[in-house]
């Protein structure tokens, strides 16, 4: 069940709550990526400790491996990977576009060739939700299919066509947790409309608006939220899916979003890459070989206030698993404690301030070109 706290005079931003079966979610809330039962190279004590609410497993990766028999043997995912909080788990339609050229769109579901060893398997709306039930998942996404893009109208027509079949599909299948429907419809305005309404139609626990961050330009994904988001209803939860960099959360959440999940924060700290205020550091640089401050001043993550950059820098130039490991914990601290902050000055009354602020300071991140 979600509970709006609170909104921003200025903006469509909220401040929410979200019972689950596993606990209690505040919201505006950032949901660290544990696609294989682990978010990558920390522990869930570690998560606890970072104060994470809530965590995202994968369908298809965990059908893939270790497989159902084992999930059934342990009764699902919390007790299999030691997490006793929340847990989100994506069906597999990101998999659908991501995998693109190992499987077969059917009325009926998607054929893929597993990405491990080539042997075929099947996934549908039942089976996607039967696996989530299985798993024990609280928030349980229906299977859809995420266009690619650029997306011509005439193919994003007959996909969000499908995606409303498989989503009363879903509807049907018996879930411990809560289902969340998945508004779809390329970078149209229209189509993203008649998705939201068709899926607010059918009912579900919370929406998220997906087919976002697949490549479009960062006006397309904001256009995108914003052609959802009104005919979404206040009382549920929304969730941008695989988004994004700070500035874009922010700017999200100023748009009415409540929820998100993004592979950055592990992804780029494995490169020696680190979230500050100002913008992205990359720890590899020679300028920080002998430079005794830690990432960033007044941080409060381990990394923060145990380490200096120069030791960092050293743990990364000679690949030792500490050094990624801590700039990991960093960056999701970084993330998280952005949300906590937010949550802070929805409730005080001063997130405008903050958010022209945060954005108008922070240098956009780009890949480091090696």
């Amino acid at each position: 069940m979600f509970t709006l706290l609170g909104t921003d005079p200025t903006s469509k931003a909220r401040r929410g709550r979200l019972v689950t079966r596993h606990g209690v979610i505040e919201t505006p809330v950032f949901m660290p990526v544990g696609t294989q039962a682990t978010v990558k190279a920390v522990s869930p004590a570690e998560l606890r400790e970072l104060k994470a609410q809530v965590i995202l497993g994968n369908t298809y990766h965990l059908l893939v491996r270790p497989g159902l028999e084992v999930f059934r043997k342990f009764g699902g995912l919390h007790r299999f990977m030691g997490w006793d909080g929340p847990i989100l788990t994506d069906s597999g339609g990101f998999q659908v576009f991501s995998l693109a050229k190992l499987r077969k769109i059917t009325p009926d579901g998607v054929h893929f060739q597993s990405h491990l060893d080539g042997a075929a398997m099947f996934l549908g709306p039942r089976e996607a939700m039967e696996i989530q039930a299985t798993l024990g998942s609280d928030i349980c996404m229906l299977f859809d299919e995420c266009p690619p893009h650029p997306c011509e109208r005439d193919y994003a027509a007959k996909s969000l066509a499908l995606t409303l079949k498989w989503a009363a599909m879903c509807k049907e299948v018996e879930t411990p947790g809560m289902k969340f429907g998945i508004v779809q419809g390329s970078s149209y305005a229209d189509l993203r409309r008649e998705s939201a309404e068709a899926l607010v139609q059918i009912g579900f626990d919370g929406y998220a608006i997906g087919g976002v961050s697949v490549g479009e330009p960062e006006p397309e994904m904001m256009a995108a939220v914003e052609a959802a988001e009104p005919f979404l209803p206040a009382d549920k939860a929304r969730y941008a899916m695989g988004l994004g960099t700070p500035p874009q959360m922010l700017e999200m959440i100023a748009r009415g979003v409540d929820m998100f999940d993004c592979v950055l924060p592990t992804r780029i700290a494995r490169n020696g890459t680190a979230f500050t205020e100002n913008g992205t550091r990359n720890l590899k640089n020679a300028e920080f070989a002998m430079d005794e401050r830690p990432i960033e001043d007044g941080c409060e993550c381990q990394a923060c206030r145990t380490f200096s950059r120069a030791y960092l820098r050293h743990l990364i130039k000679a690949n030792e698993i500490l050094g990624l490991r801590l700039v990991t914990l960093h960056n999701l601290h970084f993330y998280l404690h952005l949300m906590a902050r937010t949550r802070a000055h929805l409730e005080a009354g001063t997130f405008a301030e903050f958010r022209r602020k945060f954005v108008a300071e922070y240098v956009p991140w780009k890949p480091d070109p090696e």
